[in-house]
């Protein structure tokens, strides 16, 4: 649970950097001082709230691995190497898709793609999966992440954070303006008070961890959509479903809190809601219906 609060701490944080920014620059001012103008403020929300969407979707890929320490492999070592780059290549070329970077890491079971476009991104793979499972059931993993890539998830991922990041910036300043409104004297005219900063700042908080559950609801889907993108890949479904079997009887670990919702394997949560995956239970069940 506290990894995937640091999960939606870390897509807030943008966002309120951006907004403590604007306020330090005295923008609120601009917004407020004739009252509250809800045309300019939805513009101001729209381009503070996707710009912190697209700056985190533009350093995903050197800040996962820097986070997950993965090394990129430029050229094969040894033949599990050798293997992966070519698995890749032929997923990718079926997937129509370029040739991602291709990375290993260490720590347990899991593997994650991320990057800023279908032609520029990162399938990294640790050696605990590798050690784990067999080649079929890896291949079948590189599958799902390919089919990640083709879906073209991190961006449109990246677009519904924005259209969230805008609503919450947006009503976090009418309530905010509301409660300065009532606080302030009848004849004061000096702009926002200390009321309205401190209103704002802790609705974004609030409204963004509420917020949060919509983002998580499209990363819950988009696993669904990647395990029939697998399936796709490799003409059925059965290695996929034996990959997920297997993930379920080896020890896995969540990856860092920035990686969270993009490994094959999610972790655990006290709600449905707030889980970045869903169970490996009805993702199996899912794939037995493909046809």
């Amino acid at each position: 649970m506290k990894r995937v609060f640091l999960l939606i701490a870390t897509n807030l944080a943008i966002m309120l950097i951006l907004s403590i920014s604007v306020s330090v620059l005295g923008l609120n001012r601009f917004i407020t001082q004739n009252g509250l103008n809800l045309s300019t403020l939805l513009l101001f929300s729209a381009v503070f709230g996707f710009g912190g969407a697209f700056i985190s979707l533009w350093i995903s890929k050197p800040i996962a691995k820097w986070s997950a320490g993965v090394q990129v492999i430029t050229q094969a070592q040894n033949q599990t190497e050798s293997w992966l780059l070519s698995t890749i290549e032929r997923l990718s070329k079926k997937a129509g898709i370029s040739m991602p970077e291709v990375g290993v890491y260490e720590g347990a079971p899991n593997a994650f793609a991320t990057g800023a476009s279908r032609n520029s991104a990162l399938v990294a793979v640790s050696h605990g999966l590798l050690s784990g499972m067999t080649k079929e059931e890896v291949e079948a993993v590189l599958a799902h992440e390919i089919a990640h890539i083709k879906n073209g998830d991190m961006v449109t991922l990246t677009l519904i954070q924005g259209v969230v990041n805008t609503f919450v910036i947006f009503l976090a300043r009418i309530v905010a303006f509301a409660v300065d409104n009532f606080l302030r004297k009848d004849n004061d005219n000096s702009g926002p008070g200390m009321a309205y900063y401190i209103t704002s700042f802790v609705c974004e908080l609030l409204f963004g961890l509420a917020a949060s559950v919509i983002v998580l609801y499209y990363s819950r889907k988009r696993e669904y959509r990647a395990d029939a993108g697998a399936a796709e890949l490799l003409g059925q479904p059965h290695t996929m479903i034996a990959a997920l079997r297997r993930l379920g009887n080896l020890s896995v670990e969540p990856l860092p809190q920035n990686l969270a919702s993009s490994g094959i394997a999610g972790g655990s949560s006290w709600s449905t809601w707030f889980m970045t995956h869903p169970s490996l239970e009805s993702r199996i069940e899912a794939l037995s219906q493909y046809r």
